[in-house]
This record gives structure tokens, C-alpha cells and sequence, in this order.
């Protein structure tokens, strides 16, 4: 069955996360997933301390964090900890780097330097002993089980580096078209590692709106391509036209500065370039039947976990309406 996911930008108050992460566990969703660009927002892994004490069933995680702003053996050990105090619930998503790095004026870190990083913290949560710059160390308490880690990626580098090393895929968008052109590149990854392509979760993460006035719901979602576009102009300056798909990239021609100040956020000027086109490619939006019809598309091409960007406003309603109306009929759909 496809698994339901939110995402928070950690800049409400603790009260409210918790208010959202109860609600969305009782509305039937299977993970709670927070930012990680400690600059811009508040830090993540109190937040999911918390989250995880105030849950029973739901899993954490980090959506996305990076090998660079933490050493890796301080996020194996924050991993680790968690997943003791949550009975073994916590997950990892994690990338370059991107608001994080860029935020302080720093480019995202090296794809190897992000393979080397997963290896660690596998090795050091499943208690082993590594050498890590030419010391031996371990983390003999950690017995709680090795965490999942998702690995986010747009190119087919990346892609193909989740494949290699990840337990899941991280997409940022819903478009079906380029779901199938990334996961092309994951397999292709998978298949040089000696990997089983079929066992590698894959998540679309993407912001949704739910509502009969479609140019209203656009509004309301348009950050988010405007927040894909910054990963996009990374990839057009590190690969060929023709090796990357103009359904990712032409969209960015009209694309000005980006300010992260105004990062994710509903109505910034950062948005004003992003076309109602991409919008319905990238998004979900529209009434409750398309969100449906959408997601059913999705978990056909292979996608196991819809995540939410829950950050467009009414929360709450959005995840009330997921749960009485969407969840339970994209899972039926699966047993038709």
C-alpha cells in the first residue's frame, strides 16, 4: 500500500507541531518528516524528539539532511539515540545540501563525499567498529536498529548514488513523466551495486491543495517548483542539454534571484516565475477526485510514499481531508 508522509518547516511553535503530528497519526499517515537547514529554521532533531514522544506508530526523520553541517558521526549518534527513545521509528533523508549550505554562502558537498557518509552511519547505528580518519571508533550502545536512509537526487548522478546506497529515493515533485526518467537512473544504479531495484522504497515529496478553484490552489503551492528551481540551476550548470529533460528544465529561463529568506514560503516573490503549467506537473491541486486520480498514478509507476510538504497554510484541514477523503480511497484502489 502506498505510505502517507507530511513534511514541516520547523518555524511554528512546538505546541503546533505537536497538535499536527497527533492529528496526522490519527488521520492515518505513516511518517512525519521535518527540514533541516538549521540556519533558516529551527533545528530538526529536538523537534522530532518530541514528535516521536507525543507518536506511537508514526516514523521520523530528516527531509533532508546533508554530510557536511553535521559530522557524520554526530548524525549517526542523534540517529541512534532516537531510535532508542522511539523503539526503532527513526529515518534518514539526506542529500548535498542545499538552504543549509547556500544559506551561508557554501556549496552543496560531493556525491561521494554523501556515499561515504550513508556507510558511516549504517556501520556506526548497527554498533560496528570503523576506522573514520584513521581512528578506529564505535558506538557499542547502539542497539536499536539501523535506520532507513532515503537519498535525495534530481540528476542521474545522484539518482544513480541512491540506487547504489539507499534504502529509498527521495523525488521533489509528482510528476509522473519525471518519476519515470529518475527512476530510470536509480535502477540503473541499483543494478551496478548488485542491488534488488524493487526493494528501494521511492517517495514523492511534493506541496498539495485541495480545493475547487484551481487558480486559487495554485497560488497557494506555487513556492514550490520556485524551491525545485534551485537544484535545477545546478543541474543545468554540471550536465548537457540533451542529458537532462526539458520538462525539468526549461521552466527555469524566467527564473530571477532567489532569496532564502523567503524559502517555502506561500506567496514569495521568489514564485513569480513558475507557470500555472508546472504547477499541475509538480503539484497536486485541485479537487479531492484529482488528488486521487494522481496519486494512483503515481503508486502504479512505483511510488511507495506520498509526502506532503505541509506548509501552504490550513494544515490542519489538509490533513483532515487526507484522511477522511484521499487516504482511504487511493488504499482501496490497491485491492480493486
Amino acid at each position: 500500500m502506498l505510505e502517507f508522509a507530511f513534511t514541516l518547516k520547523p518555524d511554528m511553535t512546538v505546541e503546533r507541531i505537536l497538535r499536527l503530528t497527533r492529528q496526522a497519526e490519527a488521520e492515518g499517515f505513516d511518517y512525519g518528516w521535518v527540514f533541516d537547514s538549521h540556519v533558516l529554521w529551527q533545528e530538526p532533531y529536538p523537534l522530532i524528539t518530541l514528535m516521536a514522544a507525543n507518536s506511537r506508530r508514526m516514523r521520523f526523520g530528516t527531509c533532508v539532511t546533508n554530510p557536511v553541517v553535521r559530522d557524520a558521526t554526530v548524525t549517526a549518534s542523534l540517529l541512534a539515540t532516537l531510535n532508542r527513545i522511539s523503539g526503532g521509528r527513526m529515518d534518514c533523508g539526506i542529500g548535498r545540501g542545499d538552504s543549509s549550505r547556500r544559506v551561508m554562502g557554501k556549496k552543496p558537498t560531493t556525491l561521494e563525499n554523501l556515499e561515504e557518509t550513508v556507510r558511516v552511519i549504517r556501520d556506526l547505528t548497527a554498533g560496528k567498529q570503523i576506522t573514520y580518519d584513521g581512528h578506529p571508533i564505535q558506538m557499542p550502545w547502539a542497539d536499536a536498529g539501523v535506520p532507513p536512509i532515503w537519498v535525495a537526487g534530481y540528476g542521474p548522478k545522484a539518482l544513480r548514488c541512491a540506487g547504489r546506497v539507499g534504502d529509498g529515493v527521495i523525488l521533489q515533485f509528482a510528476d509522473p513523466d519525471l518519476i519515470k526518467w529518475c527512476l530510470g537512473f536509480v535502477k540503473e544504479g541499483a543494478e551496478e551495486a548488485g542491488r534488488d531495484f524493487s526493494k528501494i522504497r521511492v517517495m514523492s515529496a511534493t506541496a498539495v491543495w485541495i480545493s475547487e478553484d484551481r487558480n486559487a490552489a495554485r497560488d497557494r503551492v506555487r513556492w514550490f517548483p520556485a524551491l525545485v528551481s534551485n537544484h535545477v540551476v545546478d543541474l543545468v550548470s554540471r550536465y548537457r542539454p540533451e542529458e537532462l529533460p526539458l520538462a525539468l528544465t526549461s521552466y527555469i529561463r524566467d527564473r530571477k534571484a532567489y532569496n532564502y529568506l523567503h524559502h517555502a514560503e506561500v506567496g514569495s516573490s521568489n514564485a513569480d516565475f513558475v507557470s500555472d503549467e508546472v504547477i499541475d506537473r509538480f503539484c497536486i491541486v485541485g479537487p479531492v477526485a484529482e488528488h486521487i486520480r494522481k496519486l494512483r498514478e503515481l503508486s502504479s509507476l512505483g511510488v511507495t510514499q506520498f509526502n506532503i510538504y505541509l506548509m501552504c497554510g490550513d494544515e490542519e484541514k489538509t490533513l483532515e481531508i487526507y484522511g477522511r477523503d484521499v487516504i482511504p480511497n487511493v488504499s482501496l484502489a490497491r485491492f480493486a
